[in-house]
């Protein structure tokens, strides 16, 4: 569906879904000229969506250790348009690092990875005062960055209501009623029966006695496990994937994210525990996203555990698709 530059003047949009995925592609069609009409299921809190419970770390070479290099060429693409379409962009790279009972698996993560460099002891400690003299090296990947997903999706939704786009809260649609174009951007609520639930658990704490400036990936046999820094002496310390659809936090997994905070620094013994959660990330069998089209639906989902690292890219694309009929065949199904 090529829609020429008369039409998409007078087109408009119909998107299911006001997390990530449905407020990037409500801005990147807004300002391709469409009306974009903006439902969300839950309240203006964000606290039934996924994102609520994402670190959102923008960290595509990190993510090249286990995902398909598509990941990492949108997520590129998306780090770009975090930086130009938003002022919640923390630039500061990732930092990776690991203790010497784990060095074999920190050398597979650098050789499967890439746009790094590597930090001696003195190195660290000029990037992150507070982790000298804990480790030999680490992985320095400059590029990457991240963004607070309390804080970006908020920022998103100013965006959408000064451009003209209402967004309307604790209003359910489906595609089926809406009417001209709909994109179904509802996740794991979206009926895909090839989508299933992968859990991801998290936990907030507060303290005063150590700084960070970037995310912090420790190595670790079972989970990608990181340190997010926040506001006001916060840090976010995730995350597990685990084949579940429901929404507790166990107590193994509480166990081993907060030792793991404790092996990068001693100091997260003595935090503060504000929140403990955990969301459903939608995935397809090969974890990897799709944008679906069939006439006038469009289904973007499956975006695992990568939902603000590529939601940008793939609103890009679909604003690409249905302006000039570009089609991305890594991520685009059109029936």
């Amino acid at each position: 569906m090529n829609l020429n530059s008369s039409l998409r003047r007078t087109a408009s949009v119909t998107i299911i879904g006001a997390g990530v995925a449905g407020s990037w592609h409500a801005l990147m069609l807004r300002q391709a000229g469409f009306d974009v009409s903006l439902y969300e299921r839950g309240d203006e809190t964000g606290l039934t969506s996924t994102g609520y419970w994402a670190g959102g770390m923008l960290a595509p070479f990190c993510e090249g250790e286990a995902a398909e290099p598509v990941v990492t060429r949108l997520g590129l693409r998306s780090i770009d348009l975090w930086r130009a379409q938003t002022s919640v962009t923390r630039s500061n790279g990732t930092l990776v690092v690991a203790h010497r009972r784990d060095r074999a698996d920190f050398e597979r993560f650098a050789r499967l990875t890439r746009g790094h460099a590597r930090r001696d002891a003195d190195a660290i400690a000029e990037l992150e005062p507070a982790l000298a003299g804990r480790f030999d090296d680490a992985l320095f990947f400059r590029e990457e960055a991240h963004v607070e997903p309390r804080k970006a999706l908020p920022d998103l939704h100013r965006r959408l209501n000064d451009s003209g786009v209402t967004i309307r809260y604790a209003t359910p649609c489906d595609p089926d009623d809406a009417e001209g174009l709909a994109i179904d951007c509802r996740g794991i609520a979206a009926s895909d029966p090839e989508l299933r639930p992968v859990k991801g658990e998290m936990i907030v704490v507060e303290t005063n006695d150590i700084a960070l400036r970037r995310p912090v990936r420790l190595i670790h046999p079972r989970w990608p496990l990181y340190i997010i820094p926040r506001d006001d002496g916060c840090f976010m310390i995730g995350a597990t994937s685990i084949e579940a659809a429901d929404t507790h936090v166990s107590v193994r997994s509480a166990l081993e994210l907060l030792s793991m905070a404790y092996a990068v620094h001693p100091a997260f013994a003595e935090a503060r525990i504000v929140e403990i959660g955990a969301g459903l990330r939608p995935a397809f069998p090969d974890n990897l996203p799709r944008i679906s089209v069939s006439g006038t639906r469009i289904a973007v989902n499956g975006l695992y555990r990568h939902g603000f690292l590529l939601a940008p890219a793939l609103a890009e694309l679909t604003t690409a698709y249905l302006t000039r009929g570009a089609i991305d065949n890594e991520v685009m199904r059109c029936a």
